[in-house]
């Protein structure tokens, strides 16, 4: 096979000195794999299989769980710390609980690349998150659809809350504060980044993502709580 661009995900060690790994490709997307050797002492491959370097991967193997065969580096890693570290870390988390094996997910891929860019910069975070995160939900089909539920166009003067099961929203019952109609059709449009939007937006992905997640806690998340919280202690 030709040499895939490739991310790491995540990798534990396996048996005595392999790891299993977990991978996002251009052409495959996620993919499971055996790391043979790379946690010998003197590996070169295990300086290069390294999160958040750009890498070139090759694999044998005609089942779900392949062996790597070349690990090269395509370039520097990004260099991330603090808030910037733990939003790449949800990155990872994310695909990894998400993406069904060997899907072609080159959006997402694309998306998942272009956040090193932002994630040192503060304010371009969270619009880099949703852009991967609605890749996502559009690459599995689960994205929201802004209709009602009667599948009738969104009334800029009502409130709505979102329908998981139906991916749909519903107008806002007594005592639901719900999202006014106005900015759904923003969302509808594309306009995802606008940082009046910004919290909306986040709800929004969150709630769609969650079937998807299951109930296990993202452990990322914890950990940006935990952030969170050691700051407001200072």
């Amino acid at each position: 096979m030709q040499p895939q661009p490739a991310y790491l995900l995540h990798k534990r060690p396996y048996r005595e000195t392999s790891a299993l790994v977990e991978l996002i490709t251009l052409e495959h997307g996620r993919v499971r794999a055996v790391a043979q050797g790379v946690q010998r002492g003197g590996s070169k491959a295990r300086g290069r299989l390294q999160p958040f370097t750009p890498l070139h991967v090759t694999w044998v193997g005609d089942a779900e769980l392949k062996r790597l065969r070349l690990m090269e580096s395509n370039g520097a890693s990004a260099l991330l710390a603090g808030e910037g570290l733990l939003c790449g870390l949800y990155a990872n988390e994310l695909l990894t609980r998400t993406l069904p094996p060997l899907l072609p997910v080159r959006e997402v891929f694309a998306f998942y690349g272009a956040l090193f860019e932002a994630l040192p910069i503060p304010a371009e975070r969270a619009p880099a998150l949703r852009r991967l995160e609605l890749a996502v939900l559009d690459a599995l089909d689960a994205q929201p659809v802004f209709r009602d539920i009667d599948e009738r166009e969104l009334d800029q003067q009502q409130r709505y809350v979102y329908r998981v099961g139906d991916r749909r929203f519903a107008v806002a019952g007594p005592g639901q504060p719900g999202i006014d109609g106005r900015t759904l059709r923003l969302l509808a449009q594309g306009e995802w980044a606008q940082p009046g939007l910004a919290g909306v937006a986040k709800s929004l992905t969150r709630a769609a993502l969650s079937p998807l997640l299951g109930s296990t806690p993202l452990r990322s998340r914890e950990l940006m709580v935990q952030l969170a919280a050691r700051r407001r202690s200072y």
